[in-house]
């Protein structure tokens, strides 16, 4: 794939044309009271993973509605009984879900705790799922698959679920003893990309505990020109709808903005580390850098210290096992 988007040193300057709603915080406040009032009922069930190095735990928790949400929590095995230790929540990437039992464990073989989260609705591609969504978006047309979904409405929109879920599985995760409730990192690519910066966003002032992000070539960032000019899926899925509805594009676009990663993450207080690709035609760089340049630009004197890692002539698949390398060295620094 050719470089398509900006050049580097445009995007490192680039600013996404993005408002805010008036009443984002206020929104989300009263989202997240209402997944509070249902008890949180996280639960640990042991499980056989095959391995010898790590413990696999069944996970459990109420999310959106107190609908229940899947999860892994993997541990290493040899874990001193009495440290908690720091804890990466992990974020699957669109259509995928939590996978088999042992299917991804890198976390704790660095020796973190790793939380995986299941994606309500997901898991037919990619990795396989376990979470339905049982609140089916009524009332209104999508297009086949989930960017339209419930987009009528703020209320009614997959992803209000999702981040729901996202959020409170900070909170599941935090409540298993071997887990350092102070440190938390949360992680992502690309769809998980995103749900990572929304809830480094959604933390802050609302949830303890949050110490870094790791967004990688995140989606549902800068929604806008993410429609403009993404040739390849999933943005396309709302570029299709609005082709066949030619008079709803303001107002789908006023209730994406509740959403967009460049919007939740400027409340971000804790550092991240992004990663982009020059060559991405899934989340093509701009859209990235339109939410590395705002993130923690609303938390004035407190804004985070960020970083971004660009991989030139990568396209969707970013930096892999380069920025894995790169994501542990910056935890190791961060925790000392």
């Amino acid at each position: 794939m050719p470089l398509f988007d900006l050049p580097l040193e445009q995007l490192r300057n680039y600013t996404s044309g993005v408002t805010a709603p008036a009443d984002l915080d206020a929104f989300w406040d009263r989202t997240i009271s209402e997944a509070r009032a249902y008890p949180l009922d996280a639960v640990f069930e042991p499980v056989d993973n095959y391995l010898t190095v790590v413990d696999t735990f069944d996970v459990t928790f109420a999310g959106f509605g107190s609908s229940p949400v899947k999860g892994w929590l993997h541990l290493p095995a040899n874990r001193p009984a009495d440290e908690p230790l720091p804890v990466v929540v992990q974020y699957a990437g669109y259509s995928g879900g939590r996978g088999l039992s042992n299917q991804d464990t890198k976390w704790a073989q660095a020796g973190y705790a790793h939380f995986i989260m299941d994606t309500r609705g997901q898991g037919y591609g990619g990795l396989l799922g376990h979470t339905a969504d049982p609140h089916p978006s009524a009332g209104d047309v999508a297009h086949a698959g989930l960017m339209t979904r419930g987009a009528g409405s703020r209320e009614d929109y997959y992803y209000r679920r999702v981040y729901v879920d996202a959020f409170r599985a900070v909170e599941a995760a935090q409540a298993h003893p071997a887990v350092d409730a102070s440190k938390v990192v949360v992680a992502g690519v690309s769809q998980g990309g995103g749900i990572t910066v929304a809830v480094a966003g959604l933390a802050a002032g609302r949830l303890d505990g949050v110490i870094a992000a790791l967004p990688d070539v995140p989606f549902l960032q800068d929604f806008p020109r993410a429609i403009d000019i993404t040739p390849r899926g999933p943005y396309p899925e709302i570029a299709a709808f609005l082709a066949r509805h030619r008079d709803r594009y303001e107002s789908i676009l006023a209730v994406l903005n509740y959403f967009d990663g460049v919007n939740l993450g400027r409340a971000a207080t804790a550092p991240a580390l992004f990663s982009a690709a020059q060559a991405d035609d899934i989340c093509p760089p701009s859209t990235v850098f339109a939410s590395f340049n705002a993130y923690g630009a609303g938390a004035g004197s407190g804004a985070p210290a960020k970083d971004i890692e660009v991989y030139r002539f990568n396209n969707h698949e970013g930096g892999q096992e380069h920025q894995w390398n790169r994501q542990l060295e910056y935890l190791r620094k961060l925790l000392g």
